[in-house]
Formats: structure tokens, sequence, C-alpha cells
């Protein structure tokens, strides 16, 4: 064989196992991540005040990332993402939150909620309205800083690669028999609130009960299908309201443009209370 023949054999060698060798790696990868889906993994267990504290347990049934505090902040193997919509850009994050989380949320918020507003594009303010009927609240700065509220916050961030600094405060959300809200989109039309921060980018919704009957997040102009809102067959998309999922949309397109087709809104509950807790996320940071 001559020199030249026998160089390229060579490269083709040094290629071919380099490529084989890659290929197991990622199929590898892709094992770790299937294994970690699994329906009989144990529930994620949090609650307390440290990273360290013994009583904030953190997912132990995923064998591969039990020693990866980050991975177990972010519930790595238990959030499972589902695009819904291209247009608007619409994933529905399954487990979101765990149990405790969903829980905890609900017991900061109870002794505080008030009657929601929406706002005026006038003046930019808070306002009653017949457009949303639910009562809420806005947790303070103070308690963003708890440790279960700062994981919280973290996962939102990676998943909607979002920075933190750009969040406005969580709002803890309760809508009872009959109430609802109306569509609506959630960027500004006014010219006060864009001052801090910019314009709203995207929204992340988790729901924090189960056992309700209608509530569904309704996107109307998502999908070209039929779903149920609040009892009513409605042309666009539904998402039923289960404990610890998530819906994150982004009301800006990849245009830098508000994408009118995120209007979305919340429908009628006929049975049972639906909590959920919303965080908006704008252009620039809000502190």
């Amino acid at each position: 064989m001559a020199p030249a023949m026998k160089i390229v054999f060579g490269l083709l060698t040094f290629v071919t196992v380099g490529m084989i060798i890659g290929a197991l790696f990622q199929l590898a990868f892709i094992r770790r991540l299937e294994e970690s889906y699994g329906s009989e993994l144990p529930p994620f267990r949090g609650a307390g005040r440290s990273l360290n504290d013994p009583y904030l347990q953190f997912p132990r049934g995923i064998p591969h990332w039990s020693n990866d505090k980050e991975a177990e902040v972010l519930r790595l193997g238990y959030v499972k993402p589902e695009v819904i919509s291209w247009s608007p850009r619409i994933i529905v994050l399954h487990n979101f939150l765990s149990v405790e989380e969903c829980d905890y949320l609900r017991a900061i918020a109870s002794p505080r909620l008030q009657i929601s507003t929406v706002v005026d594009i006038k003046t930019g303010k808070g306002i009653k309205s017949k457009v949303r009927t639910s009562s809420g609240m806005f947790l303070n700065p103070e308690e963003k800083k708890f440790p279960m509220i700062q994981a919280i916050e973290n996962r939102i961030s990676v998943f909607a690669q979002v920075p933190i600094e750009n969040g406005e405060l969580i709002q803890v959300l309760r809508y009872e028999k009959d109430q609802y809200y109306k569509p609506h989109h959630d960027y500004f039309s006014d010219t006060f609130n864009l001052k801090r921060g910019g314009q709203r980018v995207a929204t992340i919704l988790m729901y924090l009960s189960d056992n309700v009957e209608g509530g569904e997040t309704y996107f109307p102009m998502a999908g070209s299908g039929e779903c149920s809102c609040g009892g009513k067959i409605v042309k666009g998309m539904c998402v039923k309201p289960t404990k610890g999922d998530a819906v994150l949309f982004w009301s800006m397109g990849l245009d830098g443009q508000s994408d009118p087709n995120s209007i979305h809104g919340g429908c009628e509950v006929l049975a049972g209370e639906k909590w959920s807790a919303t965080k908006w996320m704008r252009q620039r940071a809000t502190f």
C-alpha cells in the first residue's frame, strides 16, 4: 500500500473510531435522561429555610444527579417540557413545582389575599375590573430571599432563559367558583409601566391546586382546533390546571415585537378553587 493511502486509511480509521465513541457517549447521556423520567420516582420533598436544612429534602430517586444540588433545585428528571404551540410560543412544564412548593406558596398567600386588579392603560395603575374577578397578592422582596422561593426563581430563570433580575415579584392568585379572567395580553399598552424593566417578554403560570373543574388557561389564537373552557367549547387551545404543572409563554415574538397572538385568559371555575402563581419577565432588570 502506498504511503499516501496508508495516511488516508489511518485518518479515516481515526475519524470513524472518534465518531463511534462520540455516539456512545451521546447514547449514554440520552439513556440517563430517559431513566430519570420514570413514573415511579419518589415525590420531591421540600420545605425549610436553607439548602442545608435536613427538613429541606431534595429528590434522591435519581442516582446520576443525587449529589448535584443545582440539578436538584432545577428538578432535572422531574420537569418534563411539552411544546404545545410555536405561534404563539407556549410550553407546558409538567411537574415544574413539587407538592410542597405549591402548598408553601398557598400558605404564604392565604392571609393576604385581596381583590385582583388590572392595569389602567391611561395611568398604569391597578384598578378593579369585571375583566378579572380573582383575589391575589404579591410576594414581597424579603420573601423573595427565602430559600424555597429562590429555588423556584432560579428554576424559572433557567427554563425561560431570562435573567432572574428581569423578573417581577411572584403573584399568587385564587379563583373561586364562577370567577375568571377574560382574554388579555400581558404586554403593556401604556408608557408608565415600561419605565421599570421595559416590556414584558414572557410569563409563567404555575398551578398550585388540584381537583378544579374548569379554570383552564385559554389561548384563543393558538392551534386550529377546539377545547373546553369553563364548560364551553371554544376555538383555540386550553391548558387544564394540574397541581405542580406550569405554562410558559412569550408575549414578545422572535422579532422583538409584542405578539398579539399571545392573548390568553383564565376560564371560569365551575367547581373547587383554582390557585396559581404568576411570574412576569421583562426586557431589563426590574430592581
